[in-house]
C-alpha cells in the first residue's frame, strides 16, 4: 500500500546561477552550478517522500548517465522505483536552467531525450489501485486511461496543472484535488474574483481546488470553505521547482490529515524553503525543518546544505 503513486517523464536539470543574466555577446561568471533531477511530478514526488509519505514512481529514462543519476536520486529519497523503466540505447531529456540573482527569473533550454514514452503496457495498475493518491501533470491518452482505473479503485487523483491545456480542463470532473498555477487560472478567467472562480472549478467535479499565485501566495476552496494565504517571506535564491515542491508538499499535508487551508500553508512553507537554495530539489526540507520554519521562521540548513554540496559535485559520484 502506497500513499502516492506518480507518473512522469523525469529529466536532468543542469542549474546555472549567475549574478545577472548576460546580454547577447557578453560574458558572466557562474555563481553556482548544480546537477539535479527535474520535471513536475518527479520533483513533487521527492518533496512528498522527504516529508514522510510512502511513494512509488512510474516513468522512464534513457540508459545514459542522466538516467542512472535520476533513478539513484529517487532511491536516495526513499521512493520505490520498481516500475521505472530504463530504455536501452536511448537518452534522457536534459534541461539547462539559467537563473540570475538580480531578477530571480529563470530561463529554460530543453533537449528532449530519445527514450520512448511510458505506455499503458508499462504501467502497473495494481500499484495505482493500491495508492491513496495518483499524482499526474498532464492529460494524454495514457494518463486518462490510468485515471479511470484509479477512480474505479477509489484512488484519489491529484493533478499539478501548471500550464493550461484544454485536455486538462476537460479532465477536471475526474480530478479529486486540482492544484493549478496562476497561468492556468489566467487562461480560465479574466478577473480576480478568486472565490467565485475557484467554486466554478469545484462545481466541475474537484473536491479541492487551489491556485498558486507565486509571490502573492495561494487561494483555494473545499467543503471547508474558501481561503487566501500570503506567501512566506524568504531570501530567495532560485524559484526553479517551487511549484513542483508545493504540489508534493500539498499531498504530504493531506496525508497528515491537515485541514485544506493548513495543507496549503504547509505546502507554501516547503516551497519557500526550497527557493533559498539552487535548483528544484536541493532545498526541499524534511518535516522537522519545515515544522520549525512554520513555527518561528528559522531554517536549519544542516541537512539541506549537505545535499547542495552533493548536487554541486556532478554526476559520476552518485
Amino acid at each position: 500500500m502506497y500513499d502516492v503513486v506518480g507518473v512522469d517523464m523525469p529529466c536532468m536539470d543542469l542549474n546555472v546561477n549567475t549574478e545577472r543574466f548576460p546580454r547577447v555577446g557578453d560574458a558572466e561568471s557562474i555563481k553556482q552550478i548544480s546537477w539535479q533531477g527535474g520535471n513536475k511530478v518527479a520533483s513533487g514526488m521527492v518533496a512528498c517522500a522527504r516529508l514522510g509519505a510512502k511513494c512509488a514512481m512510474m516513468g522512464c529514462v534513457g540508459d545514459d548517465i542522466f538516467g542512472r543519476f535520476i533513478i539513484k536520486d529517487f532511491e536516495r529519497h526513499g521512493i520505490d522505483i520498481t516500475t521505472m523503466k530504463m530504455r536501452e540505447s536511448s537518452s534522457t531529456s536534459l534541461s539547462i536552467v539559467l537563473s540570475d540573482y538580480q531578477t530571480k527569473n529563470r530561463t529554460f533550454m530543453f533537449r528532449s531525450g530519445s527514450a520512448p514514452r511510458y505506455t499503458l503496457e508499462d504501467m502497473d495498475f495494481e500499484l495505482i489501485r493500491s495508492a491513496k493518491y495518483f499524482f499526474i501533470s498532464n492529460a494524454c491518452d495514457e494518463i486518462k486511461e490510468a485515471v479511470k482505473i484509479a477512480r474505479e479503485a477509489g484512488t484519489q487523483v491529484f493533478i499539478d496543472a501548471d500550464y493550461y491545456d484544454r485536455e486538462i480542463e476537460r479532465l477536471i470532473p475526474e480530478i479529486d484535488v486540482f492544484v493549478g498555477s496562476e497561468d492556468f487560472y489566467n487562461a480560465l478567467f479574466s478577473d480576480r474574483e478568486y472565490e467565485t472562480n475557484c467554486r466554478k472549478v469545484m462545481a466541475m467535479g474537484s473536491r479541492i481546488v487551489v491556485f498558486t499565485l507565486g509571490e502573492n501566495g495561494c487561494v483555494g476552496v473545499s467543503d471547508e470553505g474558501f481561503f487566501s494565504l500570503p506567501a512566506f517571506s524568504v531570501n530567495a535564491t532560485d524559484t526553479v521547482g517551487a511549484g513542483d515542491v508545493y504540489h508534493g508538499a500539498f499531498l504530504a499535508g493531506l496525508l497528515r490529515d491537515l485541514s485544506v487551508k493548513e495543507t496549503a500553508r504547509f505546502a507554501s512553507a516547503a516551497a519557500a524553503i526550497k527557493c533559498t537554495r539552487i535548483g528544484g530539489r536541493a532545498g526541499i526540507p524534511d518535516i522537522k525543518t519545515l515544522e520549525r520554519f512554520m513555527e518561528d521562521g528559522t531554517i536549519n540548513y544542516t541537512e539541506i546544505d549537505k545535499r547542495v554540496e552533493f548536487y554541486e559535485r556532478g554526476l559520476e559520484h552518485s
